[in-house]
């Protein structure tokens, strides 16, 4: 019972995602489907015109349209106070629109673009418990606000946690150059677009009305543009999109977990049908004296239901006290923040039900089997359970380790899965390198200046700049030309520009030519390709290819192996990468793999805070934020096995009593067998053999379930494992061995019996 509440408690948190926001159901991002290189995708990035476009043309459909920035990093400074926070560049209608909750202040002062929202925790950490409104804040060491308003902390169960504020998005237009010239760019995807619908509109249906708006602005080589709106409520659980259509996402998990819910709670159900009926014997004469003197079959099976749901009120107490004490490992595990709703009466009503509910469906069979008992026969001490009393025990077992055994198969399964990624060849070296956003301008215009002052540290081996990290591609673009490209076609190419010492720095792979370098100044006009892009252009030897972009002709110069800077799960992005010191943003640094590490990082960071004093000195190991990327898998990996092991271990619970039950019930049988000349061994065999027998059986069903639902999970990764014969070999041995030991104790114990004291009365 307690499982089956947690899992309930994270399928509840799962479901209700999003829903702190007052107005869940009528909100909607909108979403773009394009196809570039024979693949089609569907993500968020919008352009500045079609907001515009959608506010003055659409407004009966939508009571409010808002432009938004990503959700970006920013140093956040008040006085002497600097912390690193995230949080987004927003139309003024946008806290309304997703019902942000008022602490103090004006949350519509957005229209003033020297103001800034902050959440409650933000603006405790900066001041304190003051008066906030009015107090100044500088962001980035770059721009000053004023605190118009505080909102309540968005909850861990939102997808604008991590917005810590909200800053006047005409200030953002202002910031940089491209910005504004971005607000008629219709292939310009670099924004976000919410939407709100009017009352008493149908989403789906203006959803189908706004899909080809953009394309009498946009050549249809440049994307074929398809837009749709992705309700709130999906955003969270039906995450996936094929060719433009819904195709699934965490609700799979949700129902996976669900499932797993009600079979752990089902084994504890069957534990304890079996274990009433194979003692049906021991209570056979009650019923029968209850029925003689005048009970009817009604009654007793009233009774024998009572008494299962009175055990379970007493298990759900207990299971009360488990939650309790685990909870905060699960969230753990869960990355979740779920607590007990002790106030909220549905909860009560809902425990109530499935108390009540679970102590019927481990009653019932028992109920009606016992109830069923003749009286006479039961009363004259004639009575025996039949040859075939013991086949729905049988039945319940199998069921029991046929599930135990297809959640260890899916545990092996996921973990092979996120192990192979792993192994995936990333095409650089991750070792001793850390990333650091360039977040103010004081780190601008000094990149020879950190770069020597690093290396002098004898602790930094390299040193480079980029416009993406080595975990990201943060711009895709089209537009490149070169000579045999298919006419009609407009490819899409990740796009990272780079300092010349990048790749000596991560330690890409060559494969032909060279990589950049100080000692040829023409560079500034050179490209090199990795291996995805080479086979996308149809270069049979790029090395000297010209490539133009935007009126610029670059020479290939190198090729590198693929790296995987994206999903380690999907197949590598044709990526073209040239210098440009002017778009770098990020600072990857390379430390020497003699360097204490502590020592290291300490003095890493006095260079930066040499250079960016009024900023703290936030950094990210790469091989961290590359593990991040298997985080999903991981949390399902553990969780399944959490639940494979408690599956295991309820169903051995079961079979250890019921081995138990047979052994005393064959106490005589085994007697007679020794003094007949049978050894231990051949008891042991004996007692041991029915039980082995269900477990092979169990196993035959669970191999074919297990492959048919995991072959189809891994068909959801473009690079996956291979479901191996060992898995299923390894998972049934391991049943059988479980199998063996928890029937053994109890069989070698009967078996090494004084048969004297067994057959005493005889």
């Amino acid at each position: 019972m307690a499982v089956a509440m947690l899992i309930g408690f994270w399928m509840f948190d799962e479901l209700t995602y999003n829903h702190y926001h007052a107005n869940h159901k009528k909100l909607a991002q909108v979403m773009i489907t394009q196809t570039f290189n024979n693949e089609t995708g569907t993500g968020q990035a919008m352009a500045i015109p079609l907001g515009m476009e959608l506010r003055n043309k659409y407004g009966s459909d939508f009571k409010y349209v808002t432009l938004c920035s990503w959700n970006f990093g920013f140093v956040v400074k008040a006085g002497e106070k600097k912390l690193s926070k995230s949080g987004m560049w927003v139309q003024p209608e946008f806290p309304t629109m997703m019902g942000l909750e008022t602490v103090s202040g004006n949350l519509k002062a957005l229209t003033d673009i020297s103001s800034i929202l902050i959440d409650h925790s933000l603006a405790v950490a900066l001041f304190g418990n003051d008066n906030v409104l009015g107090k100044t804040v500088r962001m980035n060491n770059k721009f000053d606000f004023k605190v118009a308003g505080v909102y309540k902390d968005i909850p861990k169960n939102s997808s604008f946690n991590d917005t810590h504020f909200l800053m006047a998005w005409d200030k953002y237009l202002t910031t940089e150059t491209w910005l504004k010239r971005s607000e008629t760019q219709w292939d310009n995807h670099s924004f976000q677009i919410f939407v709100q619908m009017n009352d008493n509109v149908d989403m789906a249906k203006t959803s189908a009305k706004i899909e080809l708006i953009t394309q009498k602005y946009v050549k249809k080589e440049e994307g074929n543009e398809h837009l749709l709106l992705h309700g709130m409520d999906k955003w969270r659980l039906y995450s996936d999109f094929e060719n433009g259509k819904i195709k699934g996402g965490r609700i799979q998990y949700v129902w996976l977990f669900g499932i797993i819910g009600v079979f752990v709670l089902l084994l504890a159900c069957i534990n304890f049908m079996n274990l009433s009926t194979a003692r049906s014997e021991k209570r056979a004469k009650e019923v029968g004296i209850r029925k003689a003197i005048g009970s009817i079959r009604k009654q007793l099976i009233f009774q024998f239901l009572s008494e299962s749901i009175l055990m379970a009120g007493l298990a759900f107490v207990l299971a009360i006290i488990l939650v309790l004490v685990s909870l905060p490992v699960f969230n753990t595990i869960a990355d979740k923040s779920m607590t007990i709703p002790w106030g909220n009466l549905i909860f009560w009503v809902v425990v109530l039900l499935f108390t009540a509910f679970t102590g019927c469906v481990s009653g019932s069979y028992p109920a009606f089997y016992l109830s069923g008992f003749n009286p006479v026969t039961v009363l004259k001490g004639t009575f025996r359970a039949g040859r075939f009393a013991a086949l729905p025990r049988k039945i319940l077992v199998v069921l029991q380790f046929t599930i135990s055994v297809t959640l260890i198969i899916g545990t092996i399964i996921v973990f092979k899965q996120i192990q192979f990624a792993k192994d995936r060849p990333v095409g650089y070296s991750r070792e001793g390198l850390i990333s650091i956003d360039m977040s103010t301008p004081d780190l601008y215009g000094h990149y020879d200046g950190i770069r020597n002052d690093l290396i002098n540290t004898g602790v930094v081996e390299n040193m480079a700049e980029s416009s993406s990290p080595t975990t990201e591609v943060y711009s895709n673009q089209i537009g490149y030309e070169w000579d045999g490209k298919v006419p009609g076609t407009n490819p899409l190419f990740g796009t990272i520009a780079t300092t010349r010492d990048f790749g000596k720095t991560i330690g890409w792979h060559i494969r032909k030519g060279r990589d950049f370098s100080r000692d040829f100044p023409s560079d500034t006009s050179a490209m090199i390709l990795n291996q995805s892009a080479v086979e996308l252009t149809g270069f049979k030897d790029p090395i000297g290819k010209i490539i133009r972009k935007d009126k610029k002709a670059y020479t290939v110069v190198g090729v590198i192996d693929n790296m995987v800077m994206q999903s380690p799960y999907m197949p590598v992005q044709p990526t073209i990468f040239f210098v440009d010191n002017n778009w770098a943003n990020i600072i990857t640094v390379k430390m020497k793999p003699t360097a204490h590490l502590q020592d290291a990082v300490a003095k890493i960071g006095g260079v930066f805070k040499k250079y960016n004093p009024a900023s703290p000195f936030d950094y990210h190991f790469t091989d961290d934020e590359y593990a991040k990327k298997f985080s999903d898998e991981e949390r399902i990996g553990e969780l399944a096995s959490i639940f494979a092991v408690l599956a295991i271990f309820i169903s051995s619970l079961g079979l250890f009593g019921l081995a138990s039950f047979v052994a005393e019930q064959k106490t005589k049988e085994i007697g007679v067998r020794k003094v007949l000349g049978a050894s231990v061994v051949n008891l042991w065999g004996m007692l041991s053999k029915d039980f082995v027998q269900l477990v092979i059986i169990s196993c035959a069903l669970a191999v074919p379930i297990s492959w048919y639902f995991l072959a189809g999970w891994l068909r959801g990764y473009k690079y996956h494992t291979e479901i191996s014969l060992w898995i299923f070999v390894v998972a049934c041995i391991g049943a059988m061995v479980i199998t063996l030991l928890t029937v053994s104790y109890q069989s070698v114990k009967a078996a090494m019996a004084n048969p004297v004291k067994s057959l005493r009365s005889e």
